[in-house]
């Protein structure tokens, strides 16, 4: 069946689909890159472990390296985390809420195209 021999509401209703699917690869795309940020944090926390009180300890600002103190970055890296788990927290209830949307809408399209229904039913 090409496009133009669906019917408008079968379209209506993949157009709506794909934009469910599209909305679910962006939040897997967020995890994924919060996933890497976790565990870079994760990395340099435990590096940090390993350097005594007074060693130099260095971060990124922009472009430039700035010395720091060791309980700054430690700090800094802890909240990143705490921020990171928030973060991840909230992707997932996302991720759980779009991927029952898509499950519904997949539904609703099947039964729209078994019943042969002539136009899409508003809720």
């Amino acid at each position: 069946m090409s496009a133009n021999q669906m019917p408008p509401w079968l379209q209506e209703q993949l157009v709506k689909m794909q934009q469910v699917q599209q909305n679910l690869q962006g939040i897997v795309a967020q995890k994924q890159h919060l996933e890497m940020e976790k565990a870079e944090t994760a990395k340099a926390l435990e590096e940090l472990q390993k350097t005594a009180e007074g060693d130099a300890v260095f971060k990124h600002a922009g472009s430039v390296l700035v010395k720091s103190t060791k309980k700054k970055l430690v700090d800094e890296l802890e909240e990143r985390q705490e921020m990171a788990k928030t973060r991840a927290a909230v992707l997932e209830k996302q991720e759980t809420r779009i991927k029952a949307d898509l499950k519904e809408q997949e539904a609703k399209i099947t039964e729209m195209m078994k019943g042969g229904q002539k136009e899409n039913p508003r809720k």
